[in-house]
């Protein structure tokens, strides 16, 4: 059973600074796997901002370039996302998510588990 818990969301000032972490249980038995984290705001979309497969590979959604940070920790199972300069327009539940079996988990659709999510609110 795969198990996904996100952490670290709060309420911050605009400018300031967040990391969210997701601690997750062993992929050992699915070989190839992708861990990504997507977001969510009021009335939209689920967001992909960026992932990392298990030899380490880290991809980017364009719009996020240079204020998010992605990190893996293997020994903790646990994967973070550094939130620099945080915008009102960051307001969103994050989700921590995988693909497993697969390299690549930056589309809704390939996704085989969702964490429950951490709320992050972002005020000018």
């Amino acid at each position: 059973q795969v198990r996904l818990k996100e952490s670290g969301g709060g309420s911050v000032q605009a400018g300031g600074s967040l990391r969210l972490s997701c601690e997750y249980s062993s992929f050992a038995d699915y070989g190839a796997y992708c861990i990504a984290w997507f977001r969510q705001a009021p009335g939209k979309g689920r967001e992909a901002l960026g992932a990392i497969d298990r030899d380490g590979s880290i991809k980017y959604a364009d719009s996020v370039q240079g204020r998010f940070t992605l990190s893996k920790d293997n020994p903790k199972r646990s994967l973070y996302l550094d939130i620099h300069t945080l915008k009102p327009e960051d307001t969103a539940m994050y989700y921590c998510a995988v693909h497993v079996g697969g390299t690549y988990c930056m589309a809704t659709h390939v996704i085989n588990y969702w964490g429950q999510g951490t709320q992050v609110t972002v005020s000018s």
